[in-house]
């Protein structure tokens, strides 16, 4: 994926524990989600299946990155928690 900004800031909700939240950048949602299910994934492998609650997208990677960044801080944390745990489940064909 060389030279493909990376420019979308997805937000998890796992199906077992749906107080976990996992944040990530990605140029293609559809492939990491797939990914996150299906895949050797590390930090989200223990509460799969993942559902895919919101996907932001950036006008550059820079901004994608600082925003990941912000969600993945305490007080990013806590604006997720705040307004993206009570949203409906994006479902996927993944």
């Amino acid at each position: 994926m060389h030279g493909i900004e990376k420019r979308i800031v997805y937000v998890l909700r796992s199906d077992t524990d749906p107080l976990r939240q996992y944040v990530g950048i990605t140029n293609d949602v559809e492939s990491r989600l797939e990914w996150h299910n299906h895949g050797p994934s590390g930090h989200t492998l223990s509460n799969r299946p993942w559902s895919l609650i919101v996907t932001m997208k950036f006008a550059s990677e820079r901004d994608a990155v600082s925003f990941e960044q912000y969600l993945k801080s305490g007080s990013g944390r806590a604006f997720a928690k705040r307004h993206f745990s009570r949203m409906e489940v994006f479902r996927t064909d993944v």
